[in-house]
């Protein structure tokens, strides 16, 4: 199998849009990186205690359990369930399940509370790679090969007007940060860089806001890579750069692997980003299946954390964000790496990036939630406690960055529901010296909600964030709401490119974007 899906692993898959329709996931939901695994008898147990608290305070409100599930209610009763099955790790009462008053005074509470998704995604219209459909899926079930047009619409659901929808409409997320990734075969790229740039100009000037920052992908040793970063530099502005060092992350025959510290071909990069003002690098690291050392061979090390010290030692001025926090497990529930932990207080390769701090002496090393936390807070939510502890122990509260991967699992808002409830274990604490997570809006998991933000605040490739609105403003999500509820928009968004939409929606006004109406 490559990384994503081909069509025979698609043909044993169900759409995650047609699995249960809980508040939380409860069977492993894959980025499409991965084949993901059937239910769990703890998913089980969950699913099923689920729906027993949807019956009950459902009918009490006059709701149905579709209903109900869809409420602030139903978000605090997957929780329940979630403490039932795998213990008290999430702060919430059955209280809360019940009564919407509570519900809605604890939504109240939290909604201004500033949240920087630092690692999301959407596909350009012309993408065609069908395995992609693997980005959303359950195990264990069948596609109905006859729905042909529920086939489009999933792959509908990974473009923009989707993507704004989920992440601006049905999160609390206020700002986010849009990516890419390189392949060998370039008919496999997620966003052209300049999309990227077009996705986020448009979103900050429909909203009046800075709700929305970018990427650019770089392709270290490819023919022309340079001359890439030159143009991005002087053309596309991007907020921070994103990189492979495994390459292509579709395929273990990767024709372009390389190393951070590489000073030959990496050095020059960072000192012409850091003349630029660029100062940021987001890199993927970790997420290789259990028999990496086989399926992976010769590859799977430019994965780890091997190159990540010395690059971060010689270039104090650069910060290195490193994605999925260098995790290696991978198509495989949180179980044996929980196991592993427990006994060694280790986790592979993830432990690697937390000790870089002290080994070097340094104080420019991130570590990024995306995916990790996401395939382990509802599937294991003690090893996520464990991954979350290990990367604040080590690195400081303030060095791990909030980030979903969405829109690969749909709306964010589960994954942050999940780390504002999420606590770690008393016996945790003691026996690996971890602090408290504490509240939802307490200072740890505000960091961690926004700690990325200062990064950006002292880029000079942007303008000052004090003339910025970082602040999910109501006249911003009015705004955005508009783009995705229009519906000439909305037959753009689905049929163009980004710069048609651009130009049209430049119609509406003389200058850049004109009269949003308000919603």
């Amino acid at each position: 199998m490559g990384i994503y899906l081909s069509a025979e692993e698609l043909a044993q898959l169900d759409p995650a849009v047609e699995g249960f329709r809980s508040p939380v996931p409860t069977q492993i939901v894959s980025n499409g990186e991965f084949n993901p695994l059937p239910q769990t008898p703890q998913q089980q147990q969950v699913e099923a205690r689920i729906k027993e608290l949807a019956d009950t305070h459902g009918a009490k409100l006059g709701l149905d359990r579709r209903q109900f599930l869809r409420t602030s209610c139903g978000m605090a009763a997957a929780f329940v369930a979630l403490n039932k099955v795998f213990g008290n790790l999430f702060d919430v009462t059955e209280a809360e399940a019940a009564d919407p008053v509570q519900a809605a005074e604890r939504a109240q509470a939290l909604q201004n509370q500033f949240i920087f998704d630092d690692q999301t995604h959407f596909v350009h219209d012309k993408f065609e790679q069908k395995g992609l459909l693997g980005l959303a899926v359950f195990a264990g079930e069948h596609w109905n090969t006859g729905l042909t047009d529920q086939e489009k619409t999933d792959l509908y659901y990974y473009k923009f007007e989707n993507y704004v929808r989920q992440i601006f409409l049905n999160s609390d997320t206020s700002v986010a940060l849009l990516s890419g990734a390189p392949f060998d075969d370039k008919s496999w790229w997620l966003l052209p860089n300049e999309q990227i740039r077009e996705a986020v100009d448009m979103i900050n000037r429909v909203s009046g806001a800075r709700r929305m920052l970018g990427h650019v992908v770089i392709t270290p040793g490819q023919a022309g890579w340079m001359d890439e970063v030159d143009k991005a530099i002087d053309k596309l502005r991007p907020d921070s750069w994103k990189a492979y060092t495994i390459g292509d992350p579709l395929s273990a025959k990767t024709k372009y692997p390389w190393r951070l510290d590489d000073e030959k071909l990496m050095y020059p990069f960072y000192e012409k980003a850091v003349k630029a003002g660029i100062r940021t690098i987001c890199i993927h690291k970790g997420l290789l299946p259990t028999d990496y050392e086989k399926s992976w061979a010769n590859v799977w090390q430019y994965n780890t954390a091997w190159d990540i010290g010395k690059a971060a030692k010689d270039w104090p001025q650069f910060n290195f964000i490193i994605y999925h926090g260098c995790l290696q497990a991978f198509q495989e529930i949180p179980d044996r790496a929980l196991a592993e932990f427990e006994k060694t207080g280790e986790i592979k390769w993830a432990t690697d990036p937390a000790r870089i701090p002290e080994q070097y002496g340094v104080t420019n090393v991130y570590a990024d939630m995306g995916t990790s936390f996401a395939n382990s807070c509802t599937v294991n939510p003690r090893f996520a406690a464990a991954l979350v502890g290990t990367w604040v122990k080590g690195l400081g509260v303030d060095h791990v960055v909030w980030g979903t991967d969405s829109v690969w699992y749909g709306s964010p808002q589960w994954q942050i529901e999940a780390l504002r409830r999420l606590e770690i274990p008393e016996d945790m604490q003691k026996k690996h010296g971890f602090a408290p997570l504490g509240p939802a809006n307490g200072l740890v998991k505000n960091q961690i909600f926004g700690s990325i933000n200062p990064i950006y605040t002292t880029s000079t490739c942007a303008p000052s964030m004090s003339h910025c609105h970082w602040i999910s403003s109501r006249r911003s999500s009015r705004s955005i709401a508009w783009l995705v509820r229009s519906t000439s928009s909305v037959t753009m968004l689905l049929t163009a490119s980004l710069p048609s939409v651009r130009r049209k929606m430049l119609a509406h006004g003389d200058s850049g974007w004109g009269q949003v109406p308000s919603a």
